[in-house]
C-alpha cells in the first residue's frame, strides 16, 4: 500500500464530512459577495435533508453574515414560509439584509410558481422595514438556482 491509501485508510466518513462542513460553512463576518459561495453553504446545511428545508442568512449593512438559521421545514414536495416570521428574525438581529435558500429535494432545481410567488411576497415584506432580500437560491442535485443572477428580483 502507498501512503496516500494509508492515510485514506485512516480518515473515517465522519472526519470527511466534518472537513467538508467546515471548508463550505460560512462563518459569521464573511462578506457575502456571490451567489456561488452561498450556494457551497446552503448546500452543506443541506445535505442529505429528504424534506424541503428554508434557510435564511442574515446580514449586516456591508452584507456580512450575522447568521445563518433554519426557520421552516416541510414535506418532501413544500415547506409552509411565513414572511412575517422571516421580518421578525431579521429585526431581532438586526439585519439589514437577508438571503433565503432551500432545497427541493425532488432534485430538480427549477423554481415553481410557488417559490416565485414567496419570494414577492418575502421581498415585499421585507421592504416595509427596510430589509433588503438580496437573493433567494434553491438547491437541488449538485446545482442551485439564484434568483437574483436570473434577474427575478
Amino acid at each position: 500500500m502507498n501512503d496516500a491509501q494509508l492515510l485514506l485508510d485512516r480518515v473515517s466518513d465522519q472526519d470527511l464530512r466534518e472537513a467538508y462542513h467546515d471548508r463550505f460553512t460560512l462563518r459569521a463576518g464573511e462578506v457575502l459577495n456571490n451567489s456561488r459561495k452561498v450556494a457551497d453553504h446552503l448546500a452543506t446545511l443541506l445535505a442529505g435533508r429528504t424534506r424541503e428545508t428554508f434557510v435564511v442568512l442574515f446580514l449586516n449593512r456591508r452584507n456580512a453574515l450575522l447568521s445563518t438559521e433554519i426557520l421552516f421545514e416541510g414535506t418532501l414536495t413544500q415547506a409552509v414560509i411565513f414572511p412575517r416570521e422571516i421580518v421578525k428574525y431579521a429585526l431581532l438581529k438586526n439585519a439589514a439584509a437577508i438571503i433565503c435558500g432551500h432545497n427541493h429535494p425532488s432534485g430538480e432545481v427549477k423554481p415553481s410558481g410557488d417559490d416565485q410567488a414567496i419570494t414577492r411576497k418575502i421581498k415585499q415584506a421585507c421592504g416595509l422595514v427596510d430589509i433588503q432580500l438580496l437573493d433567494h437560491l434553491i438547491i437541488a442535485g449538485g446545482d442551485f438556482f439564484s434568483f437574483a443572477d436570473s434577474g427575478l428580483l
